[in-house]
């Protein structure tokens, strides 16, 4: 319900912001493929509890993700979208120690699974700064809410982390241009501070077998995480993906 929510505001701010622009070309843009989680090192709470790697402590499997943006070029320079993309990574082993995570008491020897949720929903605006038929330069700002979860279980017990929070990122795009109908493209969202970093960037190589329509295959990499009192977690995920966006 809650992420429910979410979204239909941030839908609502989307379609608020674009009732001037009736002729204004909209995009819908798919994005799937394979992750496969490199590091990801949890510690809760941050200051007294035991670390432990979700991905090298237990066995993380690879898992199939989607990601759908939903955009609008609100003029030659301005454009504007919505990103939905949930994540989630399941991981299990056993352990030869003793594990305190979020409060609880987890007995060495005894088999354990871990479920790794980061969903991400992001309202992005980018400015174009050059565009020439070679290449087109874009910046902007992404406004972040992270809705992830952290839960460690055996057959007795378990815990269960959660957190939502606001992340605001710098937002970025490349694109080149190679042919008439095939390019280049280095974009993403990042921003570093005291309290963590974060940032998922893309590069791709793209085709267009038509003026509405382009085709990506590309490699994605998600990383970042806090280091506080409550919550030490740092990921890294590699992304192989294939996307289609669509101009309307």
């Amino acid at each position: 319900m809650v992420k429910a929510r979410i979204c239909f505001i941030l839908m609502l701010l989307l379609i608020s912001l674009t009732t001037d622009n009736v002729h204004a070309d909209w995009s819908i843009d798919i994005e799937s493929g394979l992750a496969f989680s490199g590091y990801n090192d949890v510690r809760i709470p941050g200051n007294t509890g035991t670390d432990i790697s979700l991905s090298q402590d237990l066995e993380a499997k690879s898992t199939a993700f989607g990601r759908l943006r939903l955009g609008i070029e609100l003029s030659d320079r301005h454009q504007l979208s919505l990103l939905i993309a949930p994540l989630r990574f399941e991981s299990s082993g056993t352990l030869d120690r003793d594990v305190d995570f979020n409060g609880v008491r987890f007995d060495s020897g005894i088999h354990l699974n871990s479920l790794y949720r980061f969903d991400s929903y992001r309202v992005t605006y980018q400015y174009t700064l050059f565009n020439n038929e070679g290449i087109r330069v874009g910046i902007g700002l992404t406004g972040k809410i992270r809705d992830a979860s952290i839960r460690i279980e055996n057959a007795s017990v378990h815990s269960e982390k959660t957190n939502t929070g606001f992340v605001p990122l710098i937002n970025f795009a490349i694109d080149w241009r190679l042919y008439s109908k095939l390019g280049l493209i280095f974009e993403g969202d990042a921003l570093a501070a005291p309290q963590g970093r974060a940032e998922d960037v893309q590069l791709a190589i793209y085709g267009k077998p038509s003026n509405h329509l382009r085709l990506r295959l590309g490699y994605r990499v998600l990383e970042g995480g806090a280091d506080n009192d409550e919550v030490y977690n740092f990921a890294l995920v590699h992304y192989v993906s294939a996307g289609v966006s669509w101009t309307f």
